[in-house]
């Protein structure tokens, strides 16, 4: 992979920059590589061989809403005529930018599984407070009213259900040990059937819709590919039952989002925690805000204070890997 012999240039935030220098210097040695800004490729003064896209960078823009000083950093990635490796903070690589350089045929790695642990636990918890009626149960409290179980309905037991979970990347497998554990009867959605889970059952996806009907509970935790897009049509909609719920912690493209709303507001399906949607923000005027069975979160299932340190640290260790010509991982198939 490291086939410059020069000190290589390295794209950083200046923050990152600062952060980051001991264990730069401790790689490559005193004076063993270039930092370089996005005003440096901007003003045509000097180009770079790699490039860490630290959470700072991205800051408040969305795929949809790119806010300047992002789109700066993102202009100066695609002026860079030298550019072999990027390293994302995200686990997803689907904004355009990265698409198109990849396309291009520059490296891009993620930071999959810096976060799985954070997101899987946020989608836990919107699961169990769906099972639980929490949504209800907060709303009463605000309205200082006293609705217990046996006033209002009494929630199934959990145990027993089925969850259907598409995707088995670190945040698939870690929320599906934890539903066993909680006694839900797993089926897991992967690329081959062939493949096995220990106490799940796996399908691929050309029997995604016929194993729908099963489903107490969808939970998305899939990449946004061509395969994934709308992959939970109108159609799909309609052949989950009544009472079964979505989770989605994947992407809002997934998911025919106007379809879902009006499968939640009349009755076709029981709710929703859902944390990612097709357009973020998400729109003040989304009825989305005011479902009493829908749990909404503005993209933060993977956030805590110890986040951006795991983010850049394997960034650290794969750049550890490319000055050792050693396989980087978390690599984008093209």
């Amino acid at each position: 992979m490291n086939m410059t012999k020069q000190a290589p240039r390295i794209l950083l935030s200046e923050h990152t920059a600062r952060e980051l220098a001991p264990q730069l210097t401790e790689i490559f040695g005193p004076g063993g590589y270039t930092q370089i800004t996005a005003s440096d490729i901007h003003a045509g003064t000097a180009d770079a061989d790699i490039c860490f896209v630290s959470r700072e960078i991205t800051g408040n823009s969305t795929k949809q809403n790119i806010l300047p000083d992002t789109q700066y950093f993102y202009d100066a990635l695609r002026a860079s005529k030298t550019l072999r490796w990027i390293q994302v903070h995200s686990a997803g690589a689907d904004r355009q930018v990265f698409l198109d350089l990849i396309a291009r045929g520059v490296t891009l790695t993620t930071s999959s599984g810096a976060s799985a642990s954070l997101v899987a636990q946020t989608a836990l918890t919107g699961l169990l407070s769906l099972s639980r009626r929490f949504p209800q149960l907060a709303a009463a409290q605000r309205a200082h009213i006293w609705a217990p179980f046996f006033k209002t309905g009494l929630p199934p037991d959990l145990e027993g259900q089925t969850a259907l979970i598409v995707g088995w990347g670190p945040i698939g497998q870690k929320l599906g040990a934890w539903l066993g554990a909680l006694g839900l009867n797993i089926i897991v959605v992967r690329q081959s059937a062939q493949s096995s889970v220990e106490g799940a059952r796996v399908i691929g996806f050309s029997d995604f819709a016929t194993n729908l009907p099963q489903a107490d509970w969808l939970v998305l935790a899939c990449p946004l590919t061509t395969q994934t897009t709308n992959l939970v049509s109108e159609y799909a909609l309609s052949l989950m039952k009544p009472s079964a719920h979505i989770i989605n912690i994947s992407r809002g493209a997934v998911i025919d989002e106007p379809a879902m709303i009006d499968a939640l507001t009349n009755g076709r399906l029981a709710g929703a925690y859902l944390d990612v949607f097709a357009q973020e923000p998400l729109a003040a005027e989304s009825p989305l805000w005011d479902l009493p069975n829908v749990i909404a979160t503005p993209h933060t299932a993977g956030f805590s204070d110890g986040i951006l340190q795991r983010m850049s640290q394997m960034f650290i260790q794969n750049l550890k890997n490319w000055q050792a010509d050693t396989p980087l991982f978390n690599v984008v198939n093209k």
